[in-house]
């Protein structure tokens, strides 16, 4: 064990020992210079195999950052151990908190299940999938300023496609999904939903996980409606649970309106606003002209939440109204459309949390049968638009690296259309095109598979930059592209190389577009370009060419 006092590699100075474990201590250091607390686990390497697991515990946090989680800033290897330091995490365990105190108030458990969404969310896209496996009260670690903050990897594991079952089964019992005591299932995103499902149990009920049962046989009051998304979470087969913490987030915020006592409210303000209606239709026209009527209703509500929407004194606000609308009528495409371009782009930029957010509105239950999106394809025209409008919002607007992966299945889409505007389904192929090669280079780098043709896809970067893109689109289009081919000319010239493509081949490209830039763009730049792109992307044609030249072994410029 280390000695309290002690100083490792010259900056962290032991200062208590704060947990213990079968193999490990954890240690409060604190580094002198910095004044910074941090937590210094050691791992003991009498046994080889946990010992292992610990390596594999500490490499794949290594590439993991997100505010719910630690993160790993050394590792320091000796003879007999192994210190891992990391961040302290201030705070008590839930585990601690419900044995102190008791089952916890059901808004604050939702608050917590729901930061823990997003961080499972987080977890599961990583490429490849990172499945943690032992979610428990244990492993959430509560701040003083109310946030959690999930620990211990120990059980954690990357998702391994076509794999029938996982490697070794860890977890908690109790806590555990069946399928991480099988042999033919592996686990998946929805084994993390069976723990979360379990700890928002034991939280609400202050119940052992052994005595599961629906919440509301322990305490009456708590919400039906939650009561059901925990049912669900739970499911032994995991084909019923919720298939994503997208959608299990969505249920969470949404979980009263699946109260029984809130639909037996809204069932009795139905009937009391109907019973005129029906009289008079009965009286005058009979139950034909009802049903025109309760149509025409319903479509006068749908076009009132547009109106809200659009008058909304909040942007939570507006997209709530948005939201109502669509699950009052899934079929229509305004309200899709209208989220996306007043709701989220309304900055320019699709964020993350934005893209969940339609993903959960996308796979909710509108009518309890079917989610918002399968309802949606049943109107042909109005999905293809949708889709060609999230491709176009993906490809160029999206925050993160991953934006032209998401865009390939919206592009799709709208590439299959019949009904889109001829340039707009041309348009969609080339963007699915370079979309999907996005995908497959992602499985290329990380697998090794070469199946990828490097020369499809210089052909098809620069049939997407042919002819006079500011005439045929605008100038925001016509410079996306532009960069795209450069930057790709940039980081890929090897490969291009290697392919078979020529020298002044790729030099020809940057000509081309330093022509069209000179040529095409107005004085003032508009479409949202910054006065700075253009000479951005003119310095980059320059790099780009210095890369071709080198790649080739020789030295040159333009004339």
């Amino acid at each position: 064990m280390l000695e309290i006092g002690s100083v490792i590699e010259g900056k962290y100075k032991i200062l208590d020992v704060i947990g213990k474990g079968g193999m490990s201590t954890v240690y409060l250091a604190l580094n002198e210079r910095a004044n910074k607390p941090w937590a210094v686990k050691e791992v003991r390497k009498k046994d080889y195999d946990s010992f292992q697991v610990d390596k594999k515990e500490i490499q794949m946090m290594r590439k993991l950052r997100h505010p719910h989680l630690p993160s790993i800033i050394d590792v320091i290897e000796g003879d007999g151990t192994l210190l891992i330091v990391m961040d302290y995490i201030e705070g008590r365990s839930l585990e601690d908190i419900l044995s102190e105190y008791g089952r916890q108030p059901q808004e604050m458990v939702i608050g917590w299940a729901k930061q823990l969404c997003g961080v499972l969310s987080y977890l599961h896209s990583r490429k490849p999938a990172v499945i943690y496996r032992d979610m428990k009260p244990a492993n959430v670690m509560l701040k003083p300023d109310g946030n959690v903050v999930l620990i211990d990897f120990g059980a954690a594991r990357e998702y391994c496609p076509g794999n029938h079952g996982d490697t070794v089964s860890l977890g908690t019992r109790g806590y555990a999904a069946p399928e991480q005591y099988t042999e033919t299932e592996q686990s998946d995103a929805r084994t993390d939903i069976y723990g979360l499902g379990v700890m928002l149990f034991q939280l609400l009920t202050g119940e052992s996980p052994y005595r599961l049962r629906p919440v509301r046989e322990y305490v009456p009051e708590l919400s039906a409606g939650l009561e059901t998304v925990i049912q669900r979470c739970t499911k032994p087969r995991k084909e019923e649970r919720y298939q994503s913490c997208e959608e299990l987030l969505y249920a969470l915020e949404h979980y009263q309106e699946m109260d029984s006592e809130y639909w037996a409210i809204q069932k009795r303000k139905l009937v009391c606003f109907l019973f005129p209606v029906c009289l008079t239709a009965a009286f005058i026209l009979g139950a034909g002209v009802f049903g025109a009527l309760e149509s025409h209703a319903r479509g006068s509500t749908y076009e009132a939440f547009l109106l809200a929407a659009q008058n909304s004194a909040t942007k939570e606000e507006e997209l709530n109204n948005y939201r109502k609308a669509i699950d009052l009528n899934p079929a229509g495409e305004t309200a899709y459309l209208c989220l996306l371009k007043y709701g989220f782009l309304d900055d320019g930029i699709l964020t993350a949390e934005e893209s969940e957010r339609m993903r959960g509105i996308l796979i909710s239950y509108g009518n309890g049968k079917q989610t918002n999106e399968q309802i949606f394809r049943e109107n042909r025209r109005g999905y293809d638009i949708f889709s060609y409008e999230a491709g176009i919002a993906y490809f160029y607007k999206f925050e993160e690296e991953s934006n032209k992966k998401n865009a390939r299945g919206y592009f799709k889409t709208a590439s299959e259309s019949r009904t889109l505007e001829q340039n707009q389904v041309e348009r969609a192929k080339r963007l699915y095109q370079i979309s999907d090669y996005y995908a497959r280079i992602g499985i290329v780098d990380e697998a090794g598979d070469a199946s990828i043709t490097y020369r499809e896809y210089w052909e098809d970067l620069t049939s997407l930059s042919e002819g006079n893109l500011v005439a045929m689109d605008n100038e925001r289009t016509a410079l996306v592209i532009y960069e795209e081919l450069v930057s790709q000319i940039i980081s890929r010239t090897p490969e291009f190389m290697d392919a078979g493509v020529e020298k002044e081949e790729m030099l020809d490209q940057l000509e081309h577009v330093r022509d069209h830039l000179n040529s095409d763009f107005s004085g003032s730049p508009k479409d949202g370009i910054r006065e700075e792109e253009i000479p951005d992307l003119q310095e980059d044609i320059e790099t780009a060419r210095r890369m071709v030249w080198s790649a080739y072994g020789q030295e040159g410029k333009y004339d």
